[in-house]
């Protein structure tokens, strides 16, 4: 996952891949096809026609498509295409899309002045400060949205200017049976035949600059949109992928990774399992609260996939002991050399010591993290006390997350509640959080969390929980979106006397919240100078032995390079890397999750004859594999091919390779993507997206049906 500025060094190996476009053409992020990349935070999109219209994963989009839908009106089950600019929808509040119009190296002012002596707390402030200094500076462009963004643990940090729009609307989106065709069953599986495709489009005010939604207001004209291809690929031709791949963590240390699949990966395996069977009881003959909590279900169905693969991949893979030989490797060559010996092994042995801190309060970690998240009104409560505490500071001494520059954003996060909150399904997964957290021992827990339920000292379930839960939400007023709202102007003095038993335990916890923050703070900033002296090592060690190094994924927009390929997963078994409609009916059941609409499976039996199909697959492709690297957050990136026109969309990695976040493996590592042979199918035989079409510069055949659901 490389980034930009790393590609001219990649010269060679791009052309023979099969990759024409210019090396450096892809380090300018203000042309094509770079600009035409966009973020929309945790996934990828691009505009692909020059009036704002972005195509992302229908995955990507379903928290804008639930949050559209009701018991009566159920977009998720029967999918949405907007026949005018007049019928698309509001996407989901807080949906922004982030288009990324310039990268500086600030390397140098976050590190100047850095004292060896700082404490970690003093050194965490220090970068604070100078990243804040910076994020201001940048920021003073209005419409803009700015970060700082550290590489190889804080060795390098660049400054990242998007412009952010913050309309954006829901243009198509396809059925649920196609969008997400094999549910969990085919998640992280080949082969696979999902339509994992939906459109938004980007509204700007009439002065071209981004705005809040408003009738008046007019697509957004990108500089840059990627061109559609209908050629199509073939095995063994270049395909390109450029998107914001989340965070990796092939550059931890092996004590890090045992950590995490022996204890992290299996705990979250057994929550996650659980709270998918808990929010299925809770809404069970609800269907308006299973709506609600579709986009949750979704997410924890996929982590634990995930989660399930990763552990299935350990048992099997070398990860673990090839790291320590890394490391070995990396320790004898610092030995070798007094001034390596000096600079270098203090960082190594720092960040043992660190890393061994933060396994002794991990269930503290994850467990009161629980309690936060699946407790709505408990985290809105904590977040309206906190955002009044910090006012009470200047904006530029705030927490980041607290500032004025975050408080639309908290402002969505408080409005979304609307769709996605029902008080008995909340209730019931708050009441699970804090019998698990109840569970741990005392000096993993919170006194003043404790306190409240009376939670005694030996642990356990508290008497009269039950009663304190219903007391609870009988008594607040925070499931009401008005109130939480005007609570966003309320003073700390105000809600100090406020009596929301939501409120008062905030409240209460406030001081807690802020000792463990300061310990954090401690641990990260020791952690950084630790992390990026390892990581300088490292650095040095594989340059010496000729083998460039990209930094852990972390949000940034990167470029992987690969051909489309099968793979042998096992002795005697071998994937072809395409997919098609004769595939699809093979699967078909009928049933969920492989029960395709009507409108597709007719157009199926005439799908031999169309102008999408592939002469040498003899149907309509569906998926195809590549061997590019991607991780979360890639979802919805554009697969170019080897001349940079959009091929088809990334959507999914394979069950073999699910250990990739800790190393790349390239003999099963396989991205999995959408073709956009399919995408354009389905738009035209199964929805009736002529226009669509036509604005993609794809003209509507006579046979496209003339309407679909919406």
């Amino acid at each position: 996952m490389w980034r930009p500025s790393q590609l001219p060094e990649l010269a060679g190996r791009l052309k023979s891949s099969g990759v024409s476009l210019d090396p450096a053409r892809l380090t300018d992020l203000t042309s094509h096809p770079m600009n035409a990349v966009i973020s929309l935070g945790g996934c990828t999109a691009s505009f692909v026609s020059p009036d704002g219209l972005a195509i992302t994963n229908h995955h990507c989009a379903n928290g804008s498509i639930q949050f559209n839908s009701t018991a009566d009106r159920n977009l998720l089950e029967t999918g949405f295409t907007a026949r005018s600019r007049s019928e698309e929808l509001p996407a989901a509040p807080g949906t922004r899309i982030s288009v990324t119009v310039a990268v500086t190296d600030v390397t140098g002012p976050v590190h100047r002045g850095l004292a060896a002596g700082l404490s970690g707390r003093q050194r965490y402030q220090a970068i604070e400060d100078r990243k804040k200094e910076l994020i201001a500076a940048c920021e003073e462009d209005p419409g803009h949205r700015c970060r700082v963004a550290a590489y190889h643990g804080g060795l390098e940090y660049e400054l990242i200017k998007q412009l952010e729009i913050r309309d954006v609307r829901l243009v198509h989106a396809p059925a649920g049976a196609i969008g997400n065709y094999g549910g969990d069953i085919d998640n992280w599986m080949w082969p696979r035949h999902t339509g994992d495709y939906s459109f938004y489009r980007a509204y700007v005010g009439p002065d071209g600059k981004p705005a809040d939604r408003d009738a008046a207001n007019v697509p957004y004209r990108p500089r840059h949109h990627l061109k559609v291809s209908t050629r199509g690929l073939k095995e063994g031709d270049a395909v390109l992928v450029a998107g914001y791949p989340g965070s990796t963590s092939r550059h931890k240390t092996a004590a890090e990774a045992e950590d995490a699949f022996e204890w992290l990966y299996p705990t979250r395996t057994r929550v996650n399992r659980r709270t998918i069977e808990l929010v299925a009881r809770l809404t069970e003959g609800l269907p308006d609260a299973a709506i609600k909590y579709a986009t949750v279900v979704s997410g924890l169905s996929n982590t634990l996939k995930n989660n399930e693969g990763m552990l299935a991949g350990y048992e099997r893979s070398t990860l673990l002991r090839t790291k320590q030989e890394l490391e070995r490797g990396l320790r004898r060559w610092i030995e070798a050399d007094p001034e390596h010996r000096g600079r270098h092994l203090p960082a190594l042995d720092e960040l043992g010591s660190l890393a061994a801190r933060e396994r002794r309060f991990r269930e503290r970690t994850f467990f009161f993290g629980e309690v936060a998240r699946r407790g709505a009104l408990f985290s809105a409560a904590r977040t309206l006390v906190r955002l009044a505490e910090e006012r009470r500071s200047p904006d530029a001494a705030r927490e980041p997350g607290y500032q004025d520059r975050d408080v639309g954003r908290i402002r969505d996060r408080l409005s979304r509640m609307e769709r996605t909150f029902d008080a008995a399904v909340d209730r019931g997964l708050w009441r699970q959080a804090i019998l698990d957290y109840a569970a741990l021992p005392a000096d993993q827990r919170v006194a003043a969390f404790d306190e409240w339920f009376g939670i005694k000292a030996e642990g356990g379930a508290p008497e009269g929980l039950d009663a304190r839960l219903d007391g609870m939400y009988a008594a607040t007023r925070l499931g009401a979106k008005e109130a939480r709202l005007a609570l966003m102007e309320a003073t700390a003095e105000s809600l100090a006397a406020d009596q929301d038993p939501f409120i008062r335990l905030a409240v209460a916890l406030l001081p807690a919240d802020r000792a463990l923050e300061e310990e954090q703070k401690e641990q990260d900033g020791r952690m950084e100078a630790a992390r990026a002296g390892a990581m300088g090592a490292l650095a040095s060690y594989l340059l010496a032995q000729g083998r460039p190094l990209y930094p852990d994924a972390n949000g940034t927009l990167r470029v992987t390079y690969g051909t489309v390929k099968g793979y042998r997963p096992r002795d005697g078994v071998s994937y072809l890397p395409f997919t098609g409609l004769t595939g699809l009916l093979q699967k078909e059941t009928g049933k969920d999750p492989f029960n395709s609409p009507l409108a597709l499976l007719e157009a199926v039996r005439a799908a031999g004859s169309s102008r999408f199909s592939d002469p040498a697959l003899g149907t309509v492709p569906v998926n195809f594999l590549s061997d590019v690297d991607s991780t979360g957050g890639n979802s919805g990136s554009p697969t170019l091919d080897g001349r940079g026109e959009l091929a088809g969309l990334l959507f999914d990695g394979n069950w073999e390779s699910m250990t990739s976040s800790w190393e790349y493996q390239p003999d099963v590592k396989r991205a999995i993507h959408v073709d956009i042979r399919y995408v354009l199918w389905v738009m035209e035989h199964v929805h009736g997206a002529g226009e669509l079409l036509r604005e993609l510069g794809v003209e509507s055949s006579s046979s496209s049906p003339s309407a679909s659901s919406r």
